[in-house]
């Protein structure tokens, strides 16, 4: 047997995606088709139109509208769905708890709530995030000194906003 995996799909399944923008015109958001997100389930074959639907909404910068839109979700029985920010996230989960989740770009997850942590979410919410904590800067320190066991100085750049933070 192959040692990767490859995603598996049940024969005839069309897989429904939701996903949710904080303050983009739907105008400009209603089709993923051609772009990165597109191009990365083709790869795993999904295709849009055909084994795979993605409904497109926009908050247009008003957050009580998520709840809305969720309830929308629902009615469509997304598979899952796909948020852009944390904000939007958070909105999201306080709307439902069973629907997977995804933050594409997300900022203090376990802080916020969203997650237990980042190794473990738990939960109904994934993702990425663009800052792992303050943790994060010891573990980069502990792997500087595995590929470089001499070092003993290192400088720290950054804003004075970096600097203060915990």
């Amino acid at each position: 047997a192959p040692l990767d995996a490859e995603a598996q799909q049940q024969a005839g399944k069309v897989y429904r995606i939701g996903a949710v923008f904080e303050a983009l015109r739907v105008a400009d958001v209603t089709s993923t088709q051609d772009t990165p997100f597109s191009q990365a389930l083709s790869e795993l074959g999904y295709t849009e139109g055909q084994n795979l639907l993605v409904d497109v909404r926009s908050a247009e910068g008003r957050l009580e509208r998520i709840p809305e839109i969720v309830a929308e979700f629902a009615r469509l029985r997304v598979d899952v769905i796909v948020v852009s920010t944390s904000r939007v996230a958070h909105r999201v989960k306080q709307a439902t708890s069973t629907v997977p989740i995804v933050i594409t770009s997300g900022s203090t997850l376990v802080e916020l709530g969203l997650v237990q942590s980042l190794a473990r979410p738990g939960g109904n919410v994934t993702g990425l995030t663009v800052d792992a904590g303050p943790g994060i800067e010891a573990k980069r320190l502990e792997l500087l000194r595995e590929v470089a066991p001499g070092i003993s100085r290192v400088a720290f750049v950054g804003s004075k906003a970096d600097w203060g933070s915990p």
